[in-house]
């Protein structure tokens, strides 16, 4: 806040000043004045009156006189300097106040407006300063309770199939099967609870590593039309297991954005293979991108069971999963959306997902490349 000169707290103390000086001696000066023009009449009460101060302070000639000017002018000054100041005065104590009150824990509390001098700004300064505390504690908070319900997710997601693996284990290593082929089912059993167990592994030090910024892009310009009709090329397999057809809607020209190739290809990913697997009951499922703004919006749709309205605003959480589809197909860490999300918002973009009886879709904005030039792009990870 800058402040003017004239409404600056030094002027109005300086004001006050010379205000009260100003106001005591006209009074002061007015009733000499006065006494001197009424001392000559002959009224009664007043004359008398007049007469008796005159005579009390000729006792104590030639200082008295001055003496009860200067103490008269004196009291009358620090009146009224007392009176202009006091709205100065009562917003320190207000601030004082305040500042107690946040000492005390009181992070809420606020100053109130104090005008537009150094003792406003002062009280916007401990407004800021409250509120950048209370963020920073609110942040460490989230930050202690977020890592305390990631131990307990993590510890809860990764007990089930370790559990199930040191049974099975339990099994072979007491020799308690009944012939080869009951052993080769218990190995393959183990074998495919130890991948998900790496799977989720993986999938945790990769969202400790996007969520922390742990990680550094490695942007270049790409043709998302190309990467995404490429991406579903490999992911052919899945979609023939699962039964549905994956549609494209290309639009006429190309759409470049810019970013790292290798992470995109596992947001998109992430979305088609979700796609598969829940929206399997519609057969197909489809996969459209554009140019939108100065934003290239990428949407995936898929018309199987619809995500319930209360379930939608939860699922780029961690470890979240919809009861049902959790249920209905086994082997989802619960990370996969909550990674799509960081990925995508490490390029400045936004991901969001809408449902409704009729279809599911996942849609990705990532900002536009305007460079039509040279495109780089390597390709899916093997």
């Amino acid at each position: 806040m800058k402040i003017k000169f004239f409404s600056g707290l030094r002027w109005k103390m300086i004001k006050y000043f010379l205000l009260s000086i100003f106001y005591a001696a006209a009074i002061v000066g007015g009733a000499v004045l006065l006494a001197v023009m009424l001392y000559p009449l002959d009224l009664p009460v007043l004359g008398d009156l007049l007469r008796f101060v005159v005579d009390l302070l000729s006792v104590y000639e030639p200082m008295g006189f001055f003496v009860v000017i200067f103490l008269a002018t004196a009291i009358l000054f620090l009146l009224f300097f007392f009176l202009m100041t006091r709205e100065i005065i009562s917003g320190f104590e207000q601030i004082g106040n305040s500042l107690e009150a946040i000492a005390a824990g009181n992070l809420e509390h606020r100053v109130p407006p104090l005008g537009r001098d150094e003792l406003g700004q002062l009280a916007e300064n401990v407004n800021r300063m409250a509120e950048r505390l209370h963020q920073s504690i609110t942040r460490e908070r989230l930050a202690r309770q977020a890592k305390d319900e990631l131990v307990t997710s993590v510890s809860h997601d990764l007990r089930t199939p370790l559990t199930s693996i040191l049974g099975y284990l339990d099994l072979i290593e007491s020799d308690r099967y009944r012939d080869e082929v009951e052993l080769r089912h218990y190995t393959q059993i183990v074998y495919s609870k130890a991948l998900r167990l790496q799977k989720m592994i993986e999938d945790l030090f990769e969202y400790t590593r996007l969520s922390s910024g742990g990680i550094q892009l490695n942007l270049h310009l790409l043709d998302l039309g190309e990467l995404l009709e490429q991406l579903v090329v490999e992911m052919q397999p899945l979609l023939e297991q699962a039964g549905v057809d994956c549609r494209t809607f290309p639009p006429a020209g190309r759409v470049l954005v810019r970013g790292d190739g290798d992470q995109l290809v596992r947001v998109f990913e992430n979305l088609l293979a979700n796609a598969a697997r829940y929206g399997r009951e519609g057969k197909y499922m489809d996969l459209a991108w554009r140019e939108e703004g100065d934003r290239a919006v990428v949407e995936v749709i898929n018309y199987g069971p619809p995500i319930p309205a209360g379930e939608l605003p939860h699922i780029f959480e961690r470890f979240y999963r919809v009861e049902k589809s959790r249920a209905e197909f086994s082997g989802g860490t619960g990370l996969g959306l909550a990674i799509a999300k960081n990925i995508v918002e490490l390029h400045g973009g936004r991901i969001a997902a809408f449902s409704d009886p009729r279809r599911t879709l996942f849609e990705v904005r990532l900002p536009l490349h305007e460079d039509k030039e040279a495109i780089r792009w390597s390709g899916p990870p093997v």
